[in-house]
């Protein structure tokens, strides 16, 4: 029998939400998938007055937070990844933490640590348990490929089970938790290669890219100029409130269907791999793929509006989910052919909207 406990560690108290909150109404209905596309469109435009452009990688972040899920940011520094994640948390009004990943950062550097403390009444000894900074609602793990696998690992554990072990026994992590974390492209020196099996655990693999022209431009204006603060939308509560009405949304057979081959579609050597993936993969998706897409899709479906699922839904967060999940082979390398290139193939090849076997 183990002899280890589990203690819990409360969530850290919210101040209520002000005025600009909207409570979501109890039935399940229109009346909620209103809700949620209310709440999505008012945290974008709060976002909006720091964060110039990215609608994409906002709408990918907030289908991970609305699926109880994680997401991995990955492009080149100076791209407001990080002040992106802070001010997400600030709109959500959730505890946030941010942990900088180098090469000498320690397990218990993020996951806490016991001490020896000593009663100044009493003068007994004892040992206390010290949280870590994954001991928030919102973590971000920035440049996550810069520290060891050790280190790596110890996130893993956090991200799946949501809770840490130090010492033989186990802490609860609060509630709601993600991990958003960003990697630098691999090309850069200094970095380590995430494990298959924690790149899976991240929902989304995100790209962050360049701005354009224009929003270059008003980067450099804002820069100069004091600017609008973001305000709350809605709190952790009611994040969790949110998760509840994506999880419930319906799925007709022939979107899961349509899903289901777009995964099984990417696996080399299995008879329902197409002509792309047997030219340019080595390593198809897993079925943790299919889980991932067909929650994404609800989230997606949710934002927007719609009272179903769609194939179109499905198709719309393809790239973000299988992207990291695939691996190009030699060939596809030399030709300089992309994941996201070998997606865009299959998608075309695949019908939607009618029953597949």
């Amino acid at each position: 029998m183990s002899d280890s406990t589990e203690e819990t560690v409360p969530t850290p108290e919210l101040e209520a939400a002000p005025a600009v909150a909207v409570a979501a109404p109890s039935p399940v209905g229109p009346e909620q998938i209103d809700y949620c596309r209310q709440v999505y469109a008012a945290i974008q435009q709060e976002l909006a007055k720091v964060i110039v452009g990215q609608q994409q990688v906002v709408e990918e972040i907030l289908i991970a937070i609305f699926t109880r899920s994680h997401a991995l940011l990955v492009g080149v520094p100076g791209l407001a990844k990080t002040l992106l994640i802070s001010t997400l948390a600030d709109t959500l009004q959730m505890s946030f933490k941010r942990v900088q990943f180098t090469p000498d950062l320690m397990p218990s550097d993020i996951t806490g640590t016991e001490v020896i403390y000593s009663d100044p009444a009493t003068g007994e000894r004892s040992f206390r348990f010290i949280n870590g900074p994954l001991f928030a609602n919102i973590v971000l793990a920035d440049e996550i490929n810069r520290t060891p696998p050790k280190t790596q690992a110890a996130l893993l554990e956090a991200m799946q089970e949501r809770r840490v072990t130090v010492g033989g026994k186990t802490h609860k992590l609060p509630a709601p938790f993600f991990v958003l974390a960003t990697q630098n492209p691999l090309e850069q020196e200094g970095t380590y290669p995430l494990p298959e099996a924690q790149l899976d655990r991240f929902m989304f693999l995100i790209r962050v890219g360049y701005p354009s022209d224009e929003e270059e431009l008003e980067i450099m204006k804002r820069a100069s100029a004091k600017g609008e603060q973001p305000q709350v939308v809605i709190d952790a509560e009611q994040v969790i409130a949110l998760q509840e009405i994506v999880k419930s949304m319906p799925v007709a057979d022939h979107v899961y269907h349509y899903a289901k081959a777009i995964v099984r579609a990417t696996r080399t050597g299995e008879p329902d791999a197409l002509e792309p993936a047997k030219k340019w993969l080595s390593v198809g998706a897993g079925p943790r793929a299919s889980l991932s897409i067909i929650t994404a899709a609800k989230a997606h479906a949710v934002i927007h509006g719609q009272n179903h699922v769609g194939c179109e839904n499905i198709a719309a967060v393809a790239h973000a989910i299988l992207r990291h999940r695939i691996a190009v082979n030699f060939t596809a390398q030399s030709e300089g052919v992309t994941t996201d290139a070998v997606i865009t193939e299959l998608l075309q090849l695949i019908p939607a909207n009618q029953q597949l076997g």
